[in-house]
């Protein structure tokens, strides 16, 4: 994938403030040309090689904005600079498919192009769904919406909307308008929030015509955010950016908040929040789904020989197998040296046969030790794919699995 930026700026000194800020803050390669006539020789050797372009309205050779038409014509995103402002200018600048423009006034403007670059990259793997009945409408806000590179999917009422979203689990994002047939834009989102939080799917809702009391009222509902139409290009594009970016944010908490701090692998809360959700999934769906519970045998030892930090390097090692081992699985540090994978559409068979391979790795494997012989590992394992009557059930049962290993002699693996 294309993960240059061409930076097109007649100034040094813009070009080198921006180079700087795009290297230590987008952190992607940057190329930098200063006249139109460049811009064309760079376009013409690698059309394909640019995801965004930040450009200069008024070059030497095009004062009168050609470069940006140029650089369009190329299907490159586009983030325009300008030296001055004036509303004849911005609506001109408006009407063509930009990212957005900024105003060359301090070096807080090209920070903003930076987090504008930012979120272009990001945007490529977030779908937006649009549902409006009115195709004019439609259209219109979805060129917004790719224009910032998001992956935009369309609805023509609110029942239609409703079934992509609960067959799409990608969609995160959606923009919805009031008045639609069938089913409007006030009962789609009580519909939705009855699955999902705010916090896992943005609804913005928009309409053209009513009294003030509609944001309220959207709000209220359950909606993250909305706009009557018309709206600002400039301040759609900031208010869909500040609710994604507020996503993103909660995300990377519950991921933070999610994971072991040893091992990064995720942590006994959501082992049991997840696990219950696959749980659920398997019983209504009615298909298979595993547990298994894994010790690493007489861990006591290593901790008693060699010391704490050598059983942490162990158990970071360790993890590292399991989750190479068991990437495509639910893969939880228990607690201590026990752990735990959760197999959903899999059979107690198949899920068998592959905790056997990991347990004969396991046995002839080493790990090195500092200052001593390479230590031996070996596990004992318990695995169920019954399906009690709840996630913590199936674990009490893969628990006495895991007992009656260690009971048997260890390095072994029982099933239920």
């Amino acid at each position: 994938m294309n993960q240059k930026i061409l930076l097109i700026e007649d100034s040094h000194l813009i070009t080198k403030v921006l180079r700087h800020v795009i290297r230590t803050q987008v952190d992607l390669p940057c190329d930098n040309v200063m006249t139109l006539a460049e811009t064309r020789k760079r376009l013409e050797a690698d059309p394909g090689g640019y995801f965004a372009a930040v450009v200069d309205l008024n070059l030497p050779d095009a004062p009168n904005g050609e470069v940006l038409d140029y650089v369009l014509s190329h299907k490159i995103p586009c983030i325009v600079l300008t030296a001055t402002f004036d509303e004849g200018k911005r609506e001109t600048i408006l009407q063509k498919p930009i990212v957005d423009y900024v105003v060359k006034e301090s070096r807080h403007s090209y920070e903003y192009v930076a987090r504008l670059l930012r979120r272009i990259v990001r945007n490529r793997d977030i779908k937006v769904l649009v549902a409006d009945d009115s195709e004019t409408s439609r259209a219109y806000v979805s060129g917004l919406l790719r224009s910032h590179q998001y992956q935009v999917l369309t609805a023509t009422n609110g029942a239609e909307a409703l079934q992509m979203i609960q067959g799409d689990p990608a969609i995160k994002l959606l923009i919805v308008d009031y008045n639609m047939p069938e089913m409007d834009g006030f009962e789609l989102t009580r519909r939705l929030r009855r699955e999902y939080e705010q916090r896992d799917l943005i609804i913005i809702g928009l309409s053209g015509y009513g009294s003030s009391h509609l944001s309220a009222k959207f709000i209220k509902n359950g909606a993250n955010d909305f706009l009557m139409k018309p709206f600002f290009h400039e301040e759609f594009h900031c208010r869909v950016m500040h609710n994604v970016e507020a996503m993103e944010n909660l995300e990377a908490l519950r991921e933070v908040a999610s994971r072991d701090h040893l091992t990064d692998l995720y942590n006994r809360r959501y082992l049991f929040e997840t696990g219950s959700m696959l749980y659920r999934q398997a019983r209504k769906k009615q298909r298979p789904c595993t547990v298994a519970l894994i010790d690493i045998d007489h861990f006591k030892r290593v901790n008693d020989t060699f010391g704490h930090e050598v059983g942490d390097q162990v158990i970071r090692a360790f993890a590292e197998r399991l989750q190479e081992r068991f990437g495509d699985y639910l893969v939880a540090r228990f607690g201590g040296e026990e752990f735990c994978v959760v197999f959903p559409d899999t059979s107690l068979e198949e899920a068998a046969g592959l905790l056997e391979s990991f347990r004969q790795e396991t046995e002839v494997a080493s790990l090195p030790i500092p200052d001593g012989d390479p230590l031996q590992m070996t596990v004992s394992i318990g695995a169920t794919d019954a399906l009690c009557s709840c996630f913590d059930d199936m674990m009490r049962r893969a628990d006495v699995s895991l007992y009656a290993s260690k009971e048997a002699g260890r390095n072994r693996l029982t099933t239920e």
